[in-house]
C-alpha cells in the first residue's frame, strides 16, 4: 500500500481544504510530521485511517460523524477527506464525508445530511478515473480485501503507535495474548477449543444417558423378575456396569423358564379335573331334565282334558263358517252395488240444485244439449276478453306517465332550489380554504421559530446542569492536585533518604571473598549497617507509583475540568443569558401557537374536497334539469296516443259484456253454466246405471244363500267369520291338536320314563364341584400365563439391554478419544506438558515469529547489544507460551523486559512494532506496505541512538517503504530533512510541506 495523495476539508482542527502530497514526501524515503501540541499531527492519521476504514483509530474512533466535523470550518462548508492510494497494484481514490448537520435552504433551524462515500479507480489506458461504486458497506468490503487487514491492524501495523508496543513489551502474558489475538485474529483457534469442549460435553451426556437408559433396563428386569435378580448398587459410567447387567439378565432368563416349565404341568393336571367334574355336572343335569319333563307331561294332559267342550264347540263354529264363506262373493258384489246406487243418486240431487229453474225435470239428453249451447257462447267472448286486459294495461300506462311527469316536477324545483344557493355556498367554501392556507403559512413559521426556542432552552438547562458540574469538576481538580504535590514531596523524600542509606543497602549484598560491586575489594572490614527508619527500594518504588498515580489522576481531572467548561461555554453561547423558565415560557407559547395553527390549518383538505364535490353537485344537477325538460316533451306526445286507444277499446268491451258487470264477469257465467249443466247430465246417467246394477245383484245374492244350506241370506251373513275370528278359532284347535301330539308322545319316550323311576337327581352338589374345578383352572391358567410373559418381558428387556450395550461401545470410544483432544487444546490434559491452551500455542508461534523479526532491528539499534527471545516458561499461575525477555550480550544473561531504560524500551518497542509489521503483513498475504507512520518517542533517545534509530528506518527503504515520523523533537528537524508541518492559528491548522523532492 503507497499513499499519494490526502486532501482534507473541514477535519478536526482544520478549517479549510488541506493537501498533503505523500508521493513528494515518499521520494526522501524518511519523512518528518511535526508541530506544536494540538496542532493535528495525529489528525493527519486519523484522515488517513477514516478514508480507509470510515472510523478513526484507538480510543478516537468514538469520535464519529458531526464530531469529526471542524470547528474552524465555515457555516456551508461540508467536512470532507479525500485519499488516493494504491493498493494491490489498483490506485483508488476514495472520498469520505460523515454526516453534516448544515442550515437549511429555506427557512431557519439546520437539517442533518447523510453520511456518503465514493470509490473510484484510475483506468491508465484511457487515462481517467472510473467510478467504482458508492455504497459504504461495499466501499469498506472491497478495501479490506485489498489490504488483508482490520482496521486495528493496520493501526498496528502502518499508524505504529509507541506508546501501546512499550506496554506490550512490559505486558503479562494474559495482556500480550489479547494484543496478538486482535492482531492474527486467533479467536478461530479459541473457537476450536471451544467446540472440542462442547462436544466432549455432548458426548459425556450421550454416554450417560445411554447408561442411565442401560440401568433402567436392569431395574425392568429386575421387577420383571419378581426378586430373581440381584443386582449389586450401580450408576452410571461404572466400569463394570454392562457386564453385571448382561449377567444377570442371564441369570434371570433361566429363573424365568424353570418357572414356565411348572406352571405347563400345574396347567395340565388342572385342566384335566375340570373336564371330569363337567362331565359329571352334565349327567345330573340331564337326569333331572328327564324327571321335570315327566312330571310337566302329566300336567299338561290333565289341563287338555278340561278344555275339551270347548274344543268341541270352535269346531262346530269353524264348520258353518266354511259354508257361509261360498256366499261371501254375492253379499260383497250387492254391497257394493248399494253403495255405488247411494253415492250416485246423491250426486245427481246435487248436480240438478245448482242448475237453472227450468233444468230441474230435464233428462240426460237434455241436459247434454244444453252445456253445448252455453260452450259456444262463451267462446264468442275471447275477443272482447283480450280488449278488456289492454284496457288494464293502458290505465297502468297512463298512471306511469303521469308519476313521471310529478317526479319531474319535484326534481326540478329541488334543483331550481338548490342552484339558487350555489353563489353563496361557493364563496364560504373559498373563504375557508384562504384562511386554512393562511393558517399552514402561520404554522410553518412558528415551527421554524418553535424549533430554535426548543434549541435554546435545552442548551439552557445544560447550562443550568453544566454550570453545577464545573463547580465539581473544578474542586476535584484542585483536590486532585493538592494529592499530587503530597504524593510527588513524599516520593522524593523517601528517595532522598533511600539515597543516604544506599551504602547499607548496598552492603546488604556483600560477601565475604566475593570483589565489591563499587570498590571491587574482597574484604569488607566494616560494612554499613541498616539503621532503623531505614526506606528500601520497595517503598521507594511503591512512593513513586503513588505519586504517578496522583499525577495521571490531577491530569484527568483538569482534563475532565477542561470538558466541562468548554461544553459549558458551547451551551452558554446557544443560550444566552435569559433564564431558563423565561425560554420555557416562550417554546411553549410558540408551541400553543403553533397547535392552533395546524389546528386551522388541517381543514384546508376538507373545504377543497367539499368545493370539489358541490362543484360536481352543481353540474349533476343542471343536466337532470335539461333531462326532465326532454322527458316532459316526450310525455306530452305518449300521453296522446292512449287516450286515443282507450276510447275504441271501451266501446267494444260495452257491446260485449250485456248486461253484466264486465266481459270477465259475462264469460265466468257461461262457463260455470256449462260446466254445471255436463256435470248434471254426467250424474244423471249414473245414477240410471247403478240402479240396474243393485237389481241384479240382489238376484244373485238369494240363489247362492239357497245353495249353501241358508233359509235367507241374513243368515248366510250372520254365519260368516271375518279374518280375526276365524285365525283365532283355527290357532286354538291348532294348539289342541299339538299340545294332544306332544304329550303322548312324552309319555310314550322309554328314556323319560326310565328316568322318572329313578331318585331325583342333585345338581347343586355337581354344580359346586365344577365352579372349583374351574377355578383351580383359572388359577393355574394364570400361573402359566405370567410366567409367559415374565419370560418375554425378560427376553424382550436383555436383548434391548445388549443391543444399548453394543451402541455404548463406538460412544465410549469416540468420549474418550474427543476428551483427550478437549483437553488438550485446553491445556489441562497431562499429555500437555507446559500446560498450553490451543489458541496460546498459535499465539506462541506468531509471538517467536515477530521476537525473531524484531531482533534483526533491535540489535543495530542496539550496536548489538540486545536481543529480544520469546520464552514458553509459565508465569505464576497462569499458563505458558508468551513470555518474551530480553537477552544482554554484555551480561550474557536473559532478563525481563520491564528492566530496560526509557531510552532502550523506546528502540525495544519500536524494534518489535516494526517486527510485527512485517510478521502481520506477510499474514495478510504479502500486502506490501509502503508506507508507514511511527508516532512519538524519540525524546527518549540520546544522539548515538537516535542515529542508529534512524538508520534502521532509513533501511526500511530496501523494502521500498517511505517512513513517517510523528514527533515534536527539534532535533529531529535537522536530522530529517523532508518534512510535513502542521501550523495552528485561530482560523484552524494548516499544511506545509519542506524539503520534499
Amino acid at each position: 500500500m503507497r499513499l499519494h495523495r490526502l486532501d482534507i476539508t473541514a477535519f478536526g482542527p482544520f478549517g479549510s481544504t488541506q493537501t498533503v502530497d505523500f508521493d513528494a514526501l515518499s521520494a526522501a524515503g524518511l519523512f518528518l510530521l511535526h508541530g506544536p501540541t494540538g496542532a493535528g499531527k495525529t489528525s493527519v492519521l486519523d484522515a488517513v485511517c477514516y478514508a480507509l476504514y470510515g472510523s478513526v483509530p484507538g480510543a478516537r474512533q468514538s469520535a464519529q460523524g458531526t464530531t469529526l466535523r471542524s470547528d474552524h470550518a465555515a457555516p456551508g462548508t461540508r467536512t470532507q477527506v479525500t485519499l488516493d492510494v494504491t493498493v494491490a497494484g489498483r490506485r483508488l481514490e476514495i472520498t469520505r464525508q460523515p454526516p453534516w448537520e448544515r442550515p437549511k435552504k429555506r427557512g431557519t433551524g439546520t437539517t442533518v445530511d447523510k453520511a456518503q462515500t465514493w470509490l473510484r479507480e484510475y483506468d491508465a489506458p484511457a487515462g481517467a478515473w472510473k467510478d467504482l461504486s458508492r455504497s459504504h458497506q461495499e466501499i469498506g468490503e472491497e478495501i479490506t480485501q485489498l489490504l488483508g487487514m482490520s482496521r486495528e491492524q493496520f493501526c498496528q501495523v502502518v499508524l505504529l503507535p509507541q506508546g501501546e508496543f512499550a506496554r506490550f513489551l512490559r505486558a503479562d502474558a494474559e495482556a500480550r495474548g489479547k494484543l496478538l489475538g486482535r492482531l492474527f485474529d486467533t479467536h478461530r483457534f479459541a473457537e476450536v477449543e471451544k467446540r472440542l469442549a462442547d462436544r466432549r460435553r455432548a458426548t459425556e451426556t450421550r454416554v450417560r444417558e445411554g447408561d442411565a437408559a442401560l440401568l433402567a433396563d436392569a431395574h425392568r428386569m429386575q421387577q420383571a423378575a419378581d426378586g430373581a435378580l440381584d443386582l449389586p448398587d450401580l450408576t452410571p459410567g461404572e466400569p463394570g456396569l454392562a457386564d453385571a447387567v448382561l449377567t444377570g439378565a442371564a441369570v434371570a432368563r433361566s429363573t424365568a423358564r424353570e418357572q414356565l416349565t411348572v406352571a405347563h404341568c400345574g396347567l395340565t393336571a388342572a385342566e384335566a379335573a375340570h373336564a371330569a367334574a363337567e362331565r359329571a355336572l352334565d349327567d345330573v343335569r340331564e337326569l333331572a331334565r328327564l324327571q321335570s319333563r315327566f312330571a310337566e307331561a302329566q300336567q299338561r294332559a290333565a289341563r287338555l282334558a278340561e278344555r275339551a267342550d270347548a274344543h268341541r264347540a270352535a269346531r262346530e263354529r269353524m264348520e258353518r263358517g266354511r259354508k257361509a264363506e261360498t256366499v261371501a262373493p254375492a253379499l260383497a258384489l250387492r254391497e257394493a252395488a248399494d253403495t255405488a246406487h247411494r253415492r250416485a243418486a246423491a250426486t245427481e240431487a246435487h248436480a240438478r240444485a245448482l242448475l237453472p229453474a227450468g233444468f230441474t225435470d230435464a233428462g240426460p239428453a237434455g241436459l247434454a244439449a244444453a252445456a253445448r249451447r252455453a260452450a259456444e257462447e262463451l267462446g264468442q267472448l275471447e275477443s272482447a276478453r283480450r280488449a278488456e286486459r289492454r284496457l288494464t294495461e293502458l290505465a297502468a300506462e297512463r298512471a306511469e306517465v303521469d308519476r313521471q311527469a310529478r317526479a319531474d316536477e319535484d326534481l326540478l324545483q329541488e334543483a331550481e332550489t338548490w342552484l339558487a344557493g350555489w353563489e353563496t355556498t361557493r364563496a364560504r367554501l373559498r373563504s375557508r380554504i384562504d384562511n386554512a392556507q393562511e393558517a399552514a403559512g402561520r404554522a410553518d413559521q412558528l415551527a421554524v421559530r418553535g424549533e430554535s426556542a426548543r434549541a435554546r432552552l435545552r442548551a439552557a438547562r445544560t447550562r443550568d446542569r453544566l454550570t453545577g458540574e464545573a463547580e465539581q469538576a473544578r474542586r476535584r481538580a484542585l483536590d486532585s492536585a493538592e494529592r499530587a504535590v503530597r504524593a510527588r514531596a513524599h516520593w522524593l523524600d523517601l528517595k532522598e533518604q533511600r539515597l543516604n542509606g544506599i551504602a547499607a543497602e548496598l552492603a546488604a549484598g556483600l560477601t565475604d571473598g566475593e570483589p565489591c560491586a563499587v570498590c571491587g575489594a574482597t574484604e569488607h572490614p566494616a560494612p554499613a549497617r541498616k539503621i532503623a527508619g531505614h526506606v528500601d527500594r520497595e517503598a521507594e518504588e511503591r512512593a513513586l507509583a503513588a505519586h504517578q498515580d496522583a499525577d495521571e489522576r490531577r491530569a484527568e481531572d483538569e482534563r475532565r475540568l477542561g470538558a466541562v467548561r468548554e461544553a459549558l461555554a458551547a451551551a452558554t453561547a446557544e443560550a444566552g443569558d435569559t433564564p431558563t423558565d423565561r425560554l420555557a415560557e416562550e417554546s411553549a407559547e410558540l408551541e400553543r401557537l403553533l397547535t392552533r395553527a395546524r389546528a386551522d390549518a388541517s381543514v384546508l383538505h376538507a373545504a377543497r374536497e367539499e368545493l370539489r364535490t358541490a362543484e360536481a353537485e352543481r353540474e349533476r344537477r343542471l343536466a337532470h334539469l335539461r333531462q326532465a325538460e326532454a322527458r316532459a316533451a316526450a310525455r306530452l306526445s305518449r300521453r296522446e296516443n292512449l287516450d286515443r286507444e282507450r276510447a275504441a277499446l271501451r266501446t267494444e268491451v260495452a257491446e260485449a259484456r250485456g248486461a253484466a258487470a264486465g266481459v270477465a264477469e259475462r264469460a265466468a257465467e257461461l262457463e260455470l253454466r256449462a260446466a254445471r249443466l255436463a256435470d248434471a247430465a254426467d250424474a244423471a246417467r249414473a245414477a240410471e246405471e247403478s240402479a240396474e246394477r243393485l237389481k241384479d245383484a240382489d238376484g244373485r245374492l238369494a240363489e247362492a244363500a239357497f245353495r249353501a244350506g241358508f233359509d235367507t241370506p241374513e243368515a248366510a251373513s250372520a254365519a260368516l267369520l271375518d279374518d280375526a275370528t276365524h285365525r283365532d278359532l283355527q290357532h286354538r284347535m291348532d294348539a289342541w291338536h299339538a299340545e294332544e301330539a306332544a304329550v303322548r308322545a312324552v309319555l310314550a319316550e322309554a328314556a323319560t320314563v326310565t328316568a322318572a323311576g329313578q331318585p331325583a337327581a342333585d345338581v347343586a352338589a355337581a354344580e359346586a364341584a365344577a365352579r372349583a374345578a374351574a377355578r383351580r383352572l383359572r388359577e393355574a391358567a394364570s400361573a402359566r400365563d405370567a410366567a409367559a410373559r415374565r419370560c418375554a418381558e425378560l427376553d424382550r428387556l436383555s436383548a434391548r439391554a445388549a443391543t444399548g450395550v453394543r451402541r455404548l461401545a463406538p460412544l465410549r470410544a469416540e468420549y474418550d478419544r474427543v476428551a483427550r483432544l478437549a483437553a488438550l487444546a485446553a491445556g489441562t490434559s497431562a499429555d500437555n506438558e507446559r500446560r498450553m491452551r490451543l489458541e496460546s500455542y498459535v499465539l506462541a508461534a506468531r509471538l517467536e515469529q515477530v521476537a525473531a523479526a524484531a531482533t534483526a532491528r533491535l540489535q543495530r539499534m542496539s550496536s548489538g547489544r540486545y536481543t529480544l527471545v520469546h520464552s514458553d516458561d509459565r508465569a505464576g499461575r497462569g499458563r505458558s507460551g508468551l513470555g518474551l525477555h530480553v537477552v544482554d550480550a554484555w551480561t550474557g544473561r536473559e532478563r525481563d523486559t520491564a528492566t530496560l531504560s526509557g531510552g532502550e524500551t523506546f528502540f525495544a518497542s519500536l524494534a518489535l512494532a516494526l517486527g510485527l509489521a512485517d510478521v502481520v503483513t506477510d499474514e495478510a498475504g504479502g500486502v506490501r506496505l509502503d508506507t508507514l507512520f511511527i508516532d512519538e518517542g524519540f525524546g527518549s533517545l540520546d544522539d548515538q541512538t537516535l542515529d542508529e534509530v534512524l538508520d534502521v528506518l532509513d533501511s526500511l527503504r530496501e523494502r521500498d517503504r517511505s517512513v513517517g515520523i510523528v514527533s515534536h523533537v527539534a532535533d529531529l528537524r535537522r536530522r530529517v530533512h523532508a518534512q510535513l508541518e502542521v501550523v495552528k492559528g485561530r482560523s484552524g491548522s494548516a499544511v506545509r510541506q519542506r524539503g520534499a523532492g
